[in-house]
Protein backbone atom coordinates (compact mmCIF):
# COMPACT_ATOMS: atom_id res chain seq x y z
CA UNK A 1 0.00 0.00 0.00
CA UNK A 2 2.85 2.39 0.83
CA UNK A 3 4.33 1.80 -2.62
CA UNK A 4 1.01 2.68 -4.25
CA UNK A 5 0.40 5.79 -2.16
CA UNK A 6 3.95 7.17 -2.07
CA UNK A 7 3.91 8.95 -5.48
CA UNK A 8 0.98 11.06 -4.33
CA UNK A 9 1.45 11.34 -0.58
CA UNK A 10 5.16 12.19 -0.57
CA UNK A 11 5.06 15.33 -2.70
CA UNK A 12 1.74 16.45 -1.18
CA UNK A 13 3.00 16.20 2.40
CA UNK A 14 6.32 17.80 1.46
CA UNK A 15 4.49 20.60 -0.35
CA UNK A 16 2.50 21.41 2.79
CA UNK A 17 5.64 21.49 4.92
CA UNK A 18 7.57 23.47 2.33
CA UNK A 19 4.82 26.05 2.02
CA UNK A 20 5.12 27.23 5.64
CA UNK A 21 6.14 30.90 5.08
CA UNK A 22 8.66 31.32 7.87
CA UNK A 23 9.93 34.65 6.54
CA UNK A 24 6.45 36.14 6.56
CA UNK A 25 5.60 34.67 9.96
CA UNK A 26 8.82 35.82 11.63
CA UNK A 27 8.69 39.38 10.28
CA UNK A 28 5.10 39.74 11.43
CA UNK A 29 5.81 38.19 14.81
CA UNK A 30 8.70 40.55 15.50
CA UNK A 31 7.05 43.68 14.12
CA UNK A 32 8.99 44.07 10.88
CA UNK A 33 5.84 44.49 8.77
CA UNK A 34 4.35 42.57 5.87
CA UNK A 35 7.26 41.05 4.00
CA UNK A 36 5.26 40.96 0.79
CA UNK A 37 5.20 44.78 0.76
CA UNK A 38 8.98 45.08 1.17
CA UNK A 39 11.69 44.90 -1.48
CA UNK A 40 11.03 42.12 -4.00
CA UNK A 41 7.93 41.01 -2.11
CA UNK A 42 9.05 37.39 -1.83
CA UNK A 43 9.17 35.49 1.45
CA UNK A 44 12.79 34.35 1.47
CA UNK A 45 15.74 35.29 3.67
CA UNK A 46 17.24 37.76 1.19
CA UNK A 47 14.10 39.85 1.28
CA UNK A 48 13.90 39.58 5.07
CA UNK A 49 17.41 41.07 5.11
CA UNK A 50 15.99 44.16 3.43
CA UNK A 51 14.03 44.89 6.59
CA UNK A 52 17.35 45.52 8.30
CA UNK A 53 16.78 42.66 10.72
CA UNK A 54 19.79 40.40 10.19
CA UNK A 55 18.75 38.04 12.96
CA UNK A 56 15.36 37.48 11.36
CA UNK A 57 17.02 36.92 7.99
CA UNK A 58 19.33 34.30 9.49
CA UNK A 59 16.42 32.61 11.25
CA UNK A 60 14.40 32.57 8.02
CA UNK A 61 17.33 31.01 6.19
CA UNK A 62 17.67 28.28 8.80
CA UNK A 63 13.95 27.52 8.99
CA UNK A 64 13.57 27.43 5.20
CA UNK A 65 16.55 25.10 5.00
CA UNK A 66 15.22 22.95 7.84
CA UNK A 67 11.78 22.47 6.32
CA UNK A 68 13.32 21.18 3.10
CA UNK A 69 15.57 18.77 4.95
CA UNK A 70 12.74 17.67 7.25
CA UNK A 71 10.39 16.99 4.34
CA UNK A 72 12.88 14.62 2.72
CA UNK A 73 13.83 12.87 5.95
CA UNK A 74 10.24 12.37 7.09
CA UNK A 75 9.32 10.85 3.75
CA UNK A 76 12.41 8.64 3.90
CA UNK A 77 11.23 7.40 7.31
CA UNK A 78 7.59 6.76 6.41
CA UNK A 79 7.56 6.36 2.61
CA UNK A 80 11.07 5.19 1.73
CA UNK A 81 11.99 5.49 -1.91
CA UNK A 82 9.95 8.65 -2.48
CA UNK A 83 12.58 11.11 -1.26
CA UNK A 84 13.12 12.71 -4.66
CA UNK A 85 9.40 13.44 -4.97
CA UNK A 86 9.48 14.95 -1.50
CA UNK A 87 12.40 17.18 -2.47
CA UNK A 88 10.48 18.55 -5.43
CA UNK A 89 7.30 18.95 -3.40
CA UNK A 90 9.03 20.91 -0.63
CA UNK A 91 10.63 23.38 -3.03
CA UNK A 92 7.38 23.82 -4.95
CA UNK A 93 5.62 24.49 -1.66
CA UNK A 94 8.11 27.21 -0.75
CA UNK A 95 8.01 28.84 -4.17
CA UNK A 96 4.26 28.52 -4.77
CA UNK A 97 2.41 28.35 -1.42
CA UNK A 98 -1.31 27.84 -1.89
CA UNK A 99 -2.33 30.16 0.95
CA UNK A 100 -0.23 33.07 -0.33
CA UNK A 101 -1.70 33.06 -3.81
CA UNK A 102 1.20 30.89 -5.07
CA UNK A 103 3.62 33.77 -4.44
CA UNK A 104 6.50 32.57 -2.33
CA UNK A 105 10.28 32.59 -2.34
CA UNK A 106 12.88 31.63 -4.90
CA UNK A 107 13.78 28.28 -3.40
CA UNK A 108 17.50 28.53 -2.72
CA UNK A 109 17.55 27.83 1.03
CA UNK A 110 14.88 25.14 0.73
CA UNK A 111 16.83 23.52 -2.10
CA UNK A 112 19.89 23.38 0.13
CA UNK A 113 17.74 21.72 2.76
CA UNK A 114 16.45 19.05 0.41
CA UNK A 115 19.97 18.48 -0.92
CA UNK A 116 21.19 17.87 2.63
CA UNK A 117 18.24 15.56 3.25
CA UNK A 118 18.85 13.55 0.10
CA UNK A 119 22.60 13.14 0.73
CA UNK A 120 24.73 15.34 2.95
CA UNK A 121 27.69 15.45 0.53
CA UNK A 122 25.43 17.09 -2.07
CA UNK A 123 24.27 19.59 0.52
CA UNK A 124 27.88 20.27 1.50
CA UNK A 125 28.81 21.07 -2.10
CA UNK A 126 25.74 23.29 -2.38
CA UNK A 127 26.71 25.21 0.76
CA UNK A 128 30.36 25.54 -0.28
CA UNK A 129 29.48 26.92 -3.71
CA UNK A 130 26.84 29.23 -2.27
CA UNK A 131 29.14 30.66 0.39
CA UNK A 132 32.14 30.84 -1.95
CA UNK A 133 30.33 32.75 -4.68
CA UNK A 134 28.62 34.96 -2.11
CA UNK A 135 31.95 35.82 -0.49
CA UNK A 136 33.61 36.49 -3.84
CA UNK A 137 30.84 38.50 -5.47
CA UNK A 138 28.59 39.69 -2.62
CA UNK A 139 25.61 38.93 -4.85
CA UNK A 140 22.94 36.72 -3.30
CA UNK A 141 21.18 35.81 -6.54
CA UNK A 142 24.36 34.71 -8.32
CA UNK A 143 25.43 32.66 -5.31
CA UNK A 144 22.05 30.94 -5.10
CA UNK A 145 21.88 30.11 -8.79
CA UNK A 146 25.48 28.84 -8.83
CA UNK A 147 24.79 26.55 -5.89
CA UNK A 148 21.55 25.31 -7.48
CA UNK A 149 23.41 24.32 -10.64
CA UNK A 150 26.18 22.69 -8.61
CA UNK A 151 23.77 20.39 -6.77
CA UNK A 152 22.74 18.07 -9.65
CA UNK A 153 26.32 18.03 -10.92
CA UNK A 154 27.50 17.02 -7.44
CA UNK A 155 24.85 14.30 -7.28
CA UNK A 156 26.11 12.79 -10.53
CA UNK A 157 29.79 13.13 -9.60
CA UNK A 158 29.49 11.80 -6.05
CA UNK A 159 27.53 8.63 -6.79
CA UNK A 160 23.99 9.87 -6.12
CA UNK A 161 22.88 9.86 -9.74
CA UNK A 162 19.33 8.85 -8.79
CA UNK A 163 18.89 12.32 -7.32
CA UNK A 164 20.46 14.14 -10.26
CA UNK A 165 17.29 14.52 -12.37
CA UNK A 166 15.09 15.96 -9.63
CA UNK A 167 17.84 18.32 -8.49
CA UNK A 168 18.24 19.37 -12.13
CA UNK A 169 14.53 20.17 -12.33
CA UNK A 170 14.70 22.15 -9.08
CA UNK A 171 17.78 24.01 -10.31
CA UNK A 172 15.92 24.95 -13.47
CA UNK A 173 13.04 26.26 -11.38
CA UNK A 174 15.39 28.29 -9.17
CA UNK A 175 17.03 29.86 -12.21
CA UNK A 176 13.65 30.65 -13.80
CA UNK A 177 12.50 32.35 -10.59
CA UNK A 178 15.66 34.46 -10.73
CA UNK A 179 15.01 35.69 -14.27
CA UNK A 180 14.65 39.32 -13.20
CA UNK A 181 17.87 39.00 -11.22
CA UNK A 182 19.58 37.62 -14.31
CA UNK A 183 18.44 40.67 -16.29
CA UNK A 184 19.88 42.96 -13.61
CA UNK A 185 23.12 40.99 -13.50
CA UNK A 186 23.48 41.45 -17.24
CA UNK A 187 22.81 45.18 -16.96
CA UNK A 188 25.08 45.60 -13.94
CA UNK A 189 22.27 46.82 -11.69
CA UNK A 190 21.87 43.81 -9.40
CA UNK A 191 22.37 44.97 -5.79
CA UNK A 192 25.16 43.50 -3.70
CA UNK A 193 24.93 42.54 -0.06
CA UNK A 194 26.28 45.41 1.98
CA UNK A 195 26.18 47.73 -1.00
CA UNK A 196 24.04 50.75 -1.69
CA UNK A 197 20.40 50.08 -2.37
CA UNK A 198 19.29 50.65 -5.98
Amino acid sequence: METILAPGLAPAAAYLLGSIPFGLLLTRLFGAGDLRAIGSGNIGATNVLRTGRKGLAAATLLFDLAKGCAAVMLVRAFLPGAEALAALGAVLGHCFPLWLGFRGGKGVATMMGVALGLAWPIGLVFAAVWLGVLYAGRTSSLAGMSAAVAAPLAAMALGYSAYGPVLGVIAGLVIWLHRTNIARLRSGTEPRIGGAKP
